[in-house]
């Protein structure tokens, strides 16, 4: 199969939308983040032309990642907004209000959604690209940079923030570090976002230097980084290759909070996944979508043109 599969990261676009489109209702309801959810759905879709499209949703966040660190994702600062109007609502009820009408919605297309409990959205689209979807090429839509870990010849991204596609040439080009060693890069540089100390004074680029097996093809292991880190520190005795060595537990942490796999995954978190990939759907009932938006007040989806890209997963 030559078309590759449509993978987004449910909240991670709807946040993207609702903290700058200034969409109202007709009721007078804030529908930014609804408005640019469906329609970028159809624009990927025309410009993608993928043979299946599925949404990740997520809530309650990870609980096997608050058991390896329980500060994982604290404090995390509010999104800023970037609208035209001050007087539009943020409150977490408009928000999920805006996420369930987005999924009814989706329910009359041939869209497949996932909704995953207390494992996060980049773990459960790692299992389907490393897995479901091994051999078949695939997009992944996110601006989340975790998921550069899981570019290869098949896998790309399509980032809502850049407006433009990420493979393993984009990274290597700007973190300097390969992709499959981007995860370890991680690990050592940290993510303030998600509340991850990184080893002082290390970044990408000044690890790609201290330690030139990260830029390679080979995925080091977390025993192999060390060994390099250990010999460049007995030959160099730099403070950055010092700081490597003393933080190797806290590397060895981060590393399994920023991992990409089945790690974090339930049995049951597997099972949901496969029995929804495994059960065809293919529903189409632009009407019935256009009679739910229409009692809602919401006149800005442009419903024909989303049924229309849709028919490129019926070929």
């Amino acid at each position: 199969m030559n078309r590759p599969a449509m993978i987004i990261d449910g909240l991670n676009l709807f946040m993207r939308h609702y903290a700058a489109h200034p969409a109202m209702s007709q009721n007078g309801d804030q529908v930014g983040g609804i408005v640019g959810f469906i329609n970028t759905i159809t624009r990927l879709t025309e410009k993608i032309g993928p043979s299946e499209i599925y949404v990740i949703w997520e809530s309650g966040g990870s609980i096997k990642k608050r058991g390896i660190f329980k500060d994982y994702k604290k404090n995390r600062k509010p999104m800023k907004l970037n609208r035209y109007y001050e007087d539009i609502p943020d409150t977490i009820s408009n928000k999920k209000n805006q996420v369930r009408i987005i999924v009814e919605a989706l329910k009359s297309t041939a869209v497949r959604q996932i909704y995953i409990q207390g494992c996060e959205a980049d773990d459960a689209i790692a299992y389907m690209t490393k897995y479901t979807f091994k051999d078949q090429r695939k997009v992944i839509v996110s601006s989340d940079h975790d998921y550069y870990q899981l570019l290869d010849n098949k896998t790309i991204i399509y980032s809502p923030t850049l407006k433009s596609f990420v493979n393993k040439k984009t990274v290597s080009e700007k973190y300097k570090v390969s992709v499959e060693n981007f995860c370890l890069a991680k690990s050592i540089a940290g993510d303030n976002s998600d509340n991850i100390k990184g080893v002082k004074g290390l970044s990408y680029k000044s690890l790609a230097k201290l330690i030139p097996e990260t830029t390679s093809s080979h995925e080091l292991t977390l025993d192999e980084l060390f060994d390099h880190a250990k010999k460049t520190h007995s030959e160099k005795k730099s403070i950055s290759s010092e700081r490597l060595v003393k933080n190797e537990l806290l590397v060895r942490r981060n590393w399994r909070l920023v991992r990409l796999d089945t790690n974090n995954l339930s049995f049951e978190h597997i099972k949901k996944i496969n029995t929804i990939y495994e059960n065809d759907k293919s529903v189409n009932n632009k009407f019935g979508m256009i009679r739910f938006l229409l009692q809602l007040g919401i006149n800005n989806v442009n419903v024909d043109h989303l049924f229309l890209s849709l028919k490129s997963l019926e070929r």
